[in-house]
């Protein structure tokens, strides 16, 4: 090392080891020593893992969501179609116990509604940050008359009742595509909650950006871009995005949570998922019924996706933090 190295490296304010921190990595650094971030971002992965291998899992366990156990085998039932056993049929061979009635298995029930449930929150919260960062941007970029029709549409949005109106014209819009002696298809329902939910979420997302993008066009950087001659694409993608990374994944996290506890919802008012396919809202409304009796069927349920929630929104605070310059290193 030189002499100028030297002297470079020991200059006050630069810190050994941290002049040629970005600031990605700065954030790493702040988010691993958030404890309660890491944990809950451990939580989080373990239901993604756990969704996503619960054929996997099911098969080692070895039994399924469909097989009506209790119907099948003798002595699992009582003569009211209840579980034998106390707290919902616990047992090495059922370890979430056996659902009253059908007698199917809990446990693998739970891992199937899991993934189905994440797969719904995720697609629509994917889609709905990529539209609303679209619209966002390019209202903001654009102004004037595009920005005002879009400010238009996304308050008619903000301030339209969702739920009801899903609740209301759900059974409206399935005859549409399904003949009412037919029952509809699951891969149906799935994509038509995945676009009502992305259709209706996007607004939020993209009146943030509009108003962050509306501020960051006057600044001297994108004017110093345009007086260049770059091209408005060049411009949003070098000289805006860049600076609009923190409020979308900001937004991106409170997303997920929310269309988890929507999407069981919708399916625990009858709307959208239903018996017999695996849901966190189908598992919940099932226990609903049999809760005076035994509480057992909707612990697990109900337990799980407060688990899941609660981390999910613990990981999107330490996330903001760990992306807040201003934060305490």
């Amino acid at each position: 090392m030189t002499k100028e190295d030297s002297a470079t490296s020991a200059k006050p304010g630069n810190p050994k080891g941290t002049e040629s921190r970005s600031p990605g990595r700065l954030a790493w650094t702040r988010f691993k020593r958030d404890r309660a971030g890491v944990i809950s971002a451990f939580v989080v992965i373990f239901f993604f893992v756990v969704g996503i291998g619960a054929p996997l899992i099911a098969k080692l366990y070895g039994k399924d969501p469909y097989t009506t156990y209790g119907m099948n085998i003798p002595g699992l039932f009582n003569e009211f179609n209840y579980p034998v056993k106390p707290n919902g049929g616990i047992s090495s061979d059922f370890w979430f116990g056996i659902e009253p009635q059908l007698g199917r298995d809990v446990f693998t029930f739970l891992l199937y509604g899991i993934r189905n449930s994440l797969l719904i929150a995720t697609a629509a919260a994917l889609l709905t940050t990529l539209l609303g960062v679209v619209i966002g941007i390019t209202a903001g970029y654009l102004g004037g008359k595009t920005d005002y029709f879009v400010g238009r549409v996304i308050d008619i949005l903000l301030a339209f009742p969702q739920t009801l109106f899903f609740i209301a014209f759900w059974p409206v819009v399935m005859l549409i595509f399904v003949p009412p002696t037919d029952n509809t298809p699951v891969w149906l329902t799935v994509t038509s909650l995945i676009i009502v939910m992305t259709v209706f979420g996007w607004a939020s997302i993209a009146r943030l950006l509009r108003g962050e993008v509306l501020a960051l066009r006057e600044r001297e950087f994108v004017e110093a871009a345009k007086v260049t001659g770059a091209s408005p694409a060049r411009i949003i993608f070098k000289e805006l995005l860049p600076n609009l990374w923190t409020p979308i994944l900001i937004q991106a996290t409170l997303l997920l949570p929310a269309y988890v506890t929507a999407e069981a919802g919708l399916a625990f008012v009858g709307v959208g998922l239903s018996d017999p396919t695996p849901d966190w809202g189908v598992m919940i409304q099932n226990g609903a019924k049999v809760y005076q009796n035994d509480i057992t069927f909707m612990l697990f349920p109900g337990l799980a996706m407060v688990i899941f929630v609660v981390a999910f929104n613990l990981l999107g605070d330490s996330v903001r933090d760990a992306l807040d310059p201003k934060t305490k290193r």
